[in-house]
């Protein structure tokens, strides 16, 4: 799993039958402190998550399928929560 920002949203008139009425997002992974690292990601919402919103990301095809409850859909990265709050704790010596 991935910590992600939603930076977007991707509008298609024409994709694959298991696709039909998933919503489609732009991502931006990030490190736990909410900086930006690596490029963005295309993602299936399965959570009805909005632009802004600090989301988790499974960014396996399996696991990213079953967000639509379709093992064989054709899916490599699907939002699956929305975080409400991340707490950093300093590492004990």
């Amino acid at each position: 799993m991935q910590i992600g920002r939603v930076i977007g949203t991707v509008v298609s008139t024409q994709k694959h039958r298991t696709l039909h009425a998933s919503k489609l997002m732009l991502v931006q992974p990030t490190h736990p402190d909410g900086t930006d690292r690596g490029i963005a990601l295309l993602a299936i919402d399965g959570v009805g998550a909005g632009i802004g919103e600090r989301v988790l990301v499974v960014v396996e095809g399996k696991s990213a399928g079953q967000v639509l409850g379709q093992k064989s859909a054709t899916i490599d990265a699907a939002i699956v929560g929305i975080i409400d709050e991340i707490d950093l704790f300093e590492a004990l010596p």
